[in-house]
């Protein structure tokens, strides 16, 4: 992950180092290492390093590495929002450590069982559990929980979990084989477990039990996202209108202060 990462950043400073200089940057690292690994970096053959980024390379991104930075940013969001809550509840660091992972891959872990798709994503690859782990203690140093903006705040992280991470559960349920229901199922599944989990675990009424637009926007988010599929839409362009109509239908809830009805045909006289 970081040596990709890097690779990345070697390729946009060569591409300004080209610009401004006229010279690539040429950097001590051997050809055989960068070849070893399963990144999809173009390679000079005469230096055998990566070459400088193309608009080809940007249009046909390897959706892999597109999937799993999605992924990180998901789990990052909903580790924030774990961390804000429980440390408002005045959880200690270990607690507030252990909310933000519940928070942030127990929708995952539910979805994978489900699929029967093991094993379970983070127990074979430690970015998941690091990120977490940081971002938590990070929030914990920085995060005033005695703040009123709390609740906002943590509104506001939650919708950007539930943007990236509805479209995570339909790929993955789609890779495994699943129809369009139950990956649209899955994909509510991904997001909404481990924030109740968090909403319980801080004796909180959860959020999608309540009133709130939350799971319409990630079923009407995940409907576009087949809908455009099948008129042959580009994946990336596919996902990337996906996450942003399920961000803004949640906005719009948040800001306006949108609600479901009561459906009840008897009106509730005060006592």
């Amino acid at each position: 992950m970081i040596q990709t990462f890097l690779m990345h950043v070697y390729a946009f400073l060569n591409t300004c180092s080209l610009t401004l200089f006229d010279r690539p940057i040429t950097l001590s690292w051997s050809s055989a290492t960068l070849v070893a690994t399963d990144h999809k970096v173009p390679i000079d053959p005469l230096t055998g390093l990566p070459i400088v980024l193309t608009p080809d390379i940007v249009t046909t991104f390897e959706p892999t590495s597109f999937m799993f930075w999605l992924d990180m940013l998901g789990i990052f969001a909903c580790s924030v929002s774990g961390t804000i809550l429980a440390k408002h509840k005045n959880f200690d660091v270990f607690g507030c450590i252990l909310v933000a992972m519940l928070t942030a891959i127990g929708g995952g872990t539910v979805r994978d069982v489900i699929l029967n798709r093991n094993p379970l994503f983070w127990l074979v690859d430690m970015n998941y559990l690091l990120l977490i782990t940081i971002s938590s203690l990070g929030f914990q140093i920085f995060c005033n929980p005695q703040a009123k903006h709390v609740d906002a705040l943590l509104k506001w992280f939650d919708t950007l979990g539930l943007a990236v991470f509805t479209l995570i559960g339909i790929k993955v349920s789609q890779s495994m084989g699943a129809n369009i229901p139950v990956s649209l199922l899955l994909g509510v599944v991904t997001i909404i477990v481990g924030g109740i989990i968090r909403d319980m675990i801080c004796n909180e009424i959860p959020l999608v039990l309540q009133q709130e637009i939350y799971i319409t926007a990630a079923l009407i988010g995940g409907g576009l996202y087949f809908a455009l599929g099948a008129i042959g839409m580009t994946d990336w362009v596919n996902e990337i209108v996906t996450m942003t109509t399920i961000f803004i239908i949640r906005t719009f809830a948040i800001l306006y202060d949108w609600h479901f009805p009561d459906i009840s045909l008897i009106n509730r006289r005060a006592k």
